[in-house]
């Protein structure tokens, strides 16, 4: 359902493909991986360092330095102030634009296995956090045409993107990690 007068989905103050920007090359190739997808998270929560990044996800320094770089280079992670670490010497840590839950299907040009990196991705970070960690759950079977589906798509993102823009405001809470993905079912 849409409002006849703006084309906006019904119950929407803001369409939110109105907020995003298709994806760059550099940016669809960075985030087909989904060891950078585990490194802008941890980025996002954390300035962390190669060495720091390389340690958490158990991973060599180098490998880390690697994926790193690509996702300096597509500006999605940006190195943050150098800092003295425990030791004395100097670290070079780095951080997350958060650039990327900006972008309009940001692996939309990547084949049809494009959405499989950030799933990987997701379930290492579940195996990681322990299965006590999951808050929520919620698992469904819906029939939806076309347009239905993009409504509820569309519904979804516009509730995210309202704690997106004042995630500032709670910075003193718990991070939560979380994936929605809507898949045809095999019949």
């Amino acid at each position: 359902m849409t409002d006849t007068q703006n084309g906006t989905p019904a119950g929407l103050a803001v369409d939110p493909r109105d907020r995003r920007r298709e994806a760059t090359v550099s940016e669809a190739k960075a985030l087909s991986h989904p060891l950078r997808a585990r490194i802008l998270r941890l980025c996002s929560q954390h300035e962390l360092t190669n060495k720091e990044l390389a340690d958490r996800l158990d991973q060599d320094p180098g490998t880390v330095l690697y994926h790193v770089r690509k996702l300096v280079d597509a500006g999605l992670l940006l190195p943050a102030p150098v800092r003295t670490g425990p030791s004395g010497a100097l670290e070079k840590p780095y951080r997350s634009t958060g650039q990327s839950w900006w972008l309009n299907d940001p692996l939309g040009g990547n084949g049809e296995d494009r959405y499989l990196p950030p799933i990987e991705a997701f379930q290492e970070e579940l195996r990681e956090a322990g299965p006590g960690a999951v808050e929520t759950f919620e698992r469904f079977a819906l029939h939806l045409s076309p347009a239905q589906l993009e409504e509820l798509d569309l519904r979804i993102v516009a509730i995210l993107d309202e704690y997106v823009l004042t995630e500032h405001e709670r910075m003193d809470q718990p991070m939560h990690g979380g994936l929605f993905v809507l898949h045809r079912l095999a019949e």
